[in-house]
């Protein structure tokens, strides 16, 4: 396997390397990129020397997404970085993973594994035909929650879920009927589970549903105030940082 680091950070691109070769001594890394511009060079007159991309977002000159908009990329792509807001636009490209820094090695692996049953399932690496693998690949998001009340067990359908929240290291599911039930997985975890067409990390503590949304408002310091259909005791507020990802998201 023949792989590109776009990384901007010298002990970053350090780091994936020696990750990589404990993984797989076999994979190679032919190149390292620290830029948008740099990048789009060397991929527009190397396109056959690399199987895949690991890609960080925030780059020196600005975000990798710019790539895409400036050359045609068929190869997947293993999004990299420390912020969560950009799952979404990452989907819409060829990513096949997600990861937050600090990159876990079995994470990679596992994105790795990914890589390997979408390849391994065609020979055809046409961008539609790669598109629809890659969309195969990340799986059937969860379509319903087994909850344990007291000695009994109980189904809840995701599309009855308004919001997720977690307090004091624990996670709840709160239904439209305003009933809160605790869960066993922590918001990152629940984050890789749902479909991000339909749910958004707002902040730390709160994922929520798109139909749970009753109005959003501009606040302080270019940052959004969320309203939600059901009473919560507390206002949800959006960064700045997080705003742009979230109106593309809630523009479908």
């Amino acid at each position: 396997m023949k792989v590109v680091i776009i990384e901007d950070e010298w002990l970053a691109q350090q780091e994936l390397m020696n990750i990589l070769a404990e993984i797989d001594p076999a994979i190679k890394v032919v190149a390292c990129l620290k830029s948008v511009t740099k990048s789009v060079t060397w991929l527009k007159t190397h396109a056959d020397e690399y199987d895949l991309l690991l890609m960080d977002i925030e780059l020196s000159d600005g975000q990798s997404f710019e790539i895409f908009e400036q050359i045609t990329i068929e190869h997947p792509v293993i999004f990299l970085t420390a912020y969560d807001e950009y799952a979404i636009r990452a989907f819409k490209v060829n990513s096949i993973d997600y990861l937050l820094k600090p990159i876990a090695q079995q994470e990679l692996k596992n994105a790795l594994l990914k890589y390997q049953k979408v390849t391994k399932r065609t020979t055809d690496i046409s961008l539609p035909n790669l598109q629809q693998l890659l969309h195969s690949a990340r799986g059937i998001y969860k379509d319903r929650f087994m909850i344990q009340i007291g000695d009994t067990y109980q189904s809840i359908p995701v599309d009855e879920i308004a919001y997720f929240f977690s307090d004091e290291k624990t996670t709840y599911a709160v239904v439209h009927s305003q009933q809160k039930f605790l869960l066993d997985q922590s918001l990152n975890e629940l984050q890789t589970k749902l479909d991000p067409h339909q749910f958004f990390r707002v902040s730390r503590k709160y994922i929520v549903h798109i139909r749970s949304i009753k109005k959003v408002s501009k606040y302080f310091h270019s940052r959004l105030k969320l309203k939600l259909k059901l009473a919560i005791p507390e206002d949800i507020l959006i960064s700045r940082a997080k705003v742009s990802a979230f109106l593309e998201w809630m523009d479908g």
